[in-house]
């Protein structure tokens, strides 16, 4: 997943219940299908974000010395910036991208 491209918006909008629930005919399930899907999102950027911080990461036994690391703060900074994932599903969602199906038919 490419987080620099996507057009998710950062801050909370309203939608249209009738756009979100368009594909399944129902509320509920359009959002249980989102939840899901932010919950994988979120599992990922978390995978992401916790390999490039332990690149920089330095160990030291010694409690009384704090180093700061440029590379290390301008990483969080970016991922602090990015979309939170309900709105990158929500995208997903609207755009078509995500794929579901209902085993009970």
């Amino acid at each position: 997943m490419d987080l620099k491209k996507t057009n998710a918006p950062v801050n909370t909008i309203t939608y249209n219940k009738s756009v979100i629930e368009e594909s399944t005919g129902n509320v509920y399930e359009a959002i249980t299908i989102i939840a899901k899907r932010a919950n994988q999102i979120n599992a990922e950027i978390k995978k992401e974000l916790i390999d490039k911080l332990e690149e920089f990461a330095t160990y030291n036994d010694s409690l009384e010395e704090v180093f700061e690391n440029k590379e290390q703060i301008e990483v969080s900074k970016f991922y602090e910036k990015l979309p939170k994932p309900h709105a990158l599903a929500v995208q997903e969602w609207l755009d078509d991208k995500i794929y579901h199906r209902n085993s009970d038919k």
